[in-house]
């Protein structure tokens, strides 16, 4: 016995000393599990992204209940054996479990689906009561009626209170932090069961926490530890649990309290421990009668406020000019409010009982059947039937005219049977400043015609429906108008086109369209069918199309317009383009206008019919602007030299700066490239170019020891673009080339467009050195004048006077006074075009100092004048 007493004993001892060892590594395992949710949190917080700074605050509160957690752990084995019923330790416990809660609700941003406090209290509490009797029923009851010491439940208790009062708003959390909240969740559940089982502990003879039971707790930290890092990378939305489920919880739990209740009195009567109970269970009812009365409250003010709402909306709407009735679901009206008699003239208790469809369009009626039906159907379940509607009608007044109206009828709460709510507003003159609206919209507001956009879509349905016959767009533009702005300014220009405008009615048919295109431009659409404007019906073949243009011109320029007490004399360019099948009426109308401006380019007045090559012509300026902006990006452009002599020594006293264009191993001839480059203004930057390019090799030269001058030509629109002067001052800086060696050249007519703007800036050019020549000299009509007006060093004979010499003794007799001419006035003459041997000997008789030409030299690159001026124009000399 007594080794057996021993083996007893020893065995006893052992057993104490594993649950010690499992109870401490627990206990370890909970604190390591503490602190790393500690620490993750408090990090987390501090690391936080933009997005996330909201959940920063919600992570500290988390951090604080969890160490304060910990240091409840931590006491408690001090506190043990103290004879207080609450300890520190408890003390810490309870402040961690509230700060943990306090975390947890605030992951969720707001309350869950916007209950009030008093509906969280009662929620909570009611699920913390139910919750606690079942444990009491099944789990405490027992110990304690076998314990002599009870031991405090204040622990698990606060923690279940706190579980149930933030539970609601953790699970119908959508935020983006709900992962968090969950798992702070989890820790208060788990918190709270091993308190319980810590109480439990305490009231049983040698009870200790089975070791299980103490790692529940540190995997739940070890969750929320882990938790922000892993709501911060999800992306995919949150889904929530219903609302029905977390309302409905707290009665689901009261339900089950009380079953397990009743069993255990039924099967065991009621004991001491189990009558402990009735102050719960009577709270619990006080609670549930208490949230009944303040639902009850909450329904009649509801109800209070409806019929107010009912109330205030009615007289908001006749307020603001509305008109309410209430009908049947035939339309039959019940009620009518005294709205409308300020609307429409009725007497209220004239219409009860009326039909609304004696007062609505026939035509509108069906939809205003349809939107009762709609509101009132039986086919479809109450919640998914339509609440409102909106209904457009006309409704007629007591004067019996019929005014548009806009209703939005309602269902409308009653007892017995369905109604429905109409409120109805007169938008006469809604409607009628939408017809404003529409009409300013198609038409001009000059003229009075109708606009482009009005044009256009009349243009697509005539050809949509174009059968045979002859379709036309005829395109009127006013030659000269540009400048009635600037003298009358644009008040009487906008007279002269309304002036324009109703010649132009009066010639064209009214089965036609007239439309102001814009700006000075008209349009009109012959539509097919019939034999012509001239026999009353619409336009009929090409020749009556073609008649009608001719008047347009006759009918613009017949007399002067009469504006700011002066007559202005405009003329008008007209292009006529006929519709072909398949062709869109954007095209059609792009092909009229190209007709036009073929017809202005020949000089205005005049009628042009368009043609197939018209439009290649501008697709094909289109594509050579492009291609001569490619070019200049790429640097495919390259200079050439064609000297300019001194006939009487063969001496190279200048070079003339020619542009070419190599587009890969082709020449493109300048003839062909520089309109283009004018009109597109690339004439601009490519000038600029060779300006640069030219005065940098002349420089070159010049610093060699060779005497040379440069000559460039010059377009007007390069002369009055921006900052011409600097461009040319900055060249000749940057090259080192003296002005005095730099001559620019222009034509007699840049002289006579834009004259004083030319002039002023040539003036300029000339204060800085440069030397000017009028190129072309005794083309133009104007050059007499001009070399009165400009100081000009220098002027060029053409080529066609100097191609007659020793053939044509009058253009002979034209060149010899042209250089008599030049040396009077002490200016420089130079022959261009020099090609036979006749006409330089004829030009050193007749005095001419310079000349240039293919006998002479003809153009060629920088290395060919190096060349040429090495052999000092041998050729030349042994030629004459």
């Amino acid at each position: 016995m007594t080794a057996a007493a021993g083996l007893g004993a020893v065995g006893l001892t052992a057993a104490l000393l594993v649950d010690a060892a499992a109870a401490t590594v627990t206990a370890v395992a909970g604190v390591v599990a503490g602190l790393i949710a500690a620490v993750s949190l408090l990090v987390a917080a501090v690391r936080v992204a933009p997005g996330w700074r909201h959940q920063s605050s919600a992570w500290r509160w988390l951090a604080s209940g969890t160490a304060a957690w910990l240091a409840g752990v931590g006491v408690r084995p001090l506190a043990e054996g103290t004879p207080f019923m609450l300890t520190f330790a408890d003390v810490l416990l309870i402040a961690g479990g509230v700060l943990l809660a306090i975390g947890c609700g605030r992951t969720a941003r707001r309350r869950a689906y916007g209950r009030s406090l008093l509906q969280y209290a009662t929620s909570a509490y009611i699920s913390a009561a139910s919750l606690f009797t079942i444990g009491w029923v099944v789990l405490l009851a027992p110990l304690y009626a076998r314990s002599d010491e009870p031991s405090t439940l204040a622990a698990p208790v606060v923690c279940l209170l706190a579980t149930c009062a933030v539970a609601p708003a953790a699970l119908a959390s959508r935020s983006a932090g709900r992962r968090v909240g969950l798992a702070a969740l989890a820790v208060l559940a788990t918190v709270t069961v091993q308190e319980l089982a810590t109480a439990m502990a305490r009231v049983t003879v040698g009870g200790a926490l089975p070791p299980a039971a103490g790692l529940v707790a540190p995997i739940a930290y070890l969750l929320l530890a882990a938790a922000p890092w892993a709501s911060r990378a999800r992306t995919r939305p949150v889904r929530a649990p219903s609302s029905a489920i977390v309302e409905g919880a707290p009665l689901v739990l009261a339900a089950v309290a009380t079953v397990v209740l009743l069993v255990r009195v039924i099967t065991q009567g009621p004991d001491r421990p189990v009558a402990v109970l009735p102050f719960v269970v009577g709270s619990v009812v006080v609670v549930l009668l208490a949230k009944v009365f303040v639902l009850a409250v909450e329904t009649a003010s509801m109800r209070g406020s409806l019929d107010s709402s009912e109330r205030r909306l009615i007289h908001l709407a006749e307020s603001a000019g509305d008109m309410v009735l209430v009908c049947d679901t035939d339309g039959v009206m019940r009620e009518m409010g005294a709205g409308v008699e300020a609307l429409y003239g009725y007497q209220p208790r004239d219409l009860i009982g009326r039909s609304i469809f004696d007062y609505v369009h026939s035509e509108d009626a069906p939809g205003v059947q349809a939107a009762l039906r709609s509101l009132t159907t039986e086919e479809e379940p109450p919640l998914e039937r339509q609440s409102a509607c909106r209904v457009a009608c006309r409704v007629r007044a007591a004067d019996g005219t019929w005014r548009p109206a806009e209703s939005v009828a309602a269902r409308h709460p009653s007892e017995g049977e369905d109604l429905v709510l109409i409120s109805t507003r007169d938008v006469s003159d809604q409607v009628a400043l939408r017809n404003q609206v529409a009409h300013l919209t198609f038409h001009d507001g000059v003229t009075g015609l109708p606009n482009r956009a009005y044009f256009e879509e009349r243009t697509r349905e005539v050809l949509a429906r174009r059968g045979g016959g002859t379709t036309a767009v005829v395109f009127i533009d006013l030659d000269g108008f540009t400048g009635v702005n600037d003298s009358v300014g644009h008040a009487g220009g906008d007279y002269l086109l309304s002036q324009a405008a109703r010649r132009l009615r009066a010639a064209v048919h009214s089965d036609d369209t007239l439309a102001r295109w814009g700006g000075d431009e008209f349009a009109v659409l012959l539509e097919s069918g019939g034999s012509g404007p001239s026999t009353g019906s619409g336009t009929a073949d090409a020749q009556s199309a073609i008649d009608l243009a001719e008047r347009l011109v006759r009918a613009v320029s017949s007399e002067p317009f009469r504006v700011a007490d002066r007559d202005i004399a405009l003329t008008a360019s007209v292009g006529v383009a006929f519709a072909e099948d398949g062709v869109p009426a954007g095209d059609l109308i792009r092909n009229s206008d190209v007709a036009t401006t073929r017809a202005k380019e020949l000089g205005g007045r005049r009628v042009e019919v368009f043609a197939a090559h018209m439009h290649a012509d501008v697709v094909r300026r289109l594509e050579l602007a492009a291609d001569l902006q490619r070019a200049l990006l790429a640097g495919q452009f390259a200079i050439e030299y064609q000297p300019v002599v001194d006939l009487a020594t063969s001496r190279v006293t200048a070079v003339e700066a020619l542009v070419r264009w190599w587009r890969g191993s082709t020449l493109v001839p300048p003839h062909q490239f520089l309109g283009a480059a004018e009109d597109t203004g690339l004439i601009v930057p490519l000038s600029e170019w060779i300006l640069r390019e030219a005065c940098r090799e002349v420089a070159a030269w010049r610093a060699s020891s060779w005497d040379i001058g440069l000559s460039l030509n010059l377009s007007s629109r390069q002369i009055t673009a921006p900052r011409f002067v600097e461009t040319v001052e900055a060249a000749l800086a940057e090259s080192g080339l003296p002005a005095s060696a730099l001559t620019l050249e222009v034509i007699e007519e840049m002289l006579v467009e834009d004259a004083d703007e030319i002039i002023s800036r040539l003036s300029e050019l000339r204060a800085l050195g440069v030397r000017l020549a009028i190129d072309d000299f005794g083309t133009g009509y104007a050059s007499l004048a001009f070399l009165r007006q400009l100081p000009v060093d220098m002027i060029k004979i053409d080529p066609s006077f100097v191609s007659g010499l020793g053939r044509d003794e009058t253009l002979t007799l034209l060149t010899r006074t042209i250089v008599r001419l030049g040396h009077d006035l002490g200016l420089i003459v130079v022959a261009e075009g020099i090609e036979r041997p006749e006409q330089l000997e004829l030009l050193r008789e007749m005095g001419c100092t310079r000349g240039q030409g293919y006998l002479v030299a003809r153009p060629m690159a920088a290395r060919g004048v190096d060349s040429l001026m090495r052999t000092s124009l041998s050729p030349l000399q042994e030629t004459a």
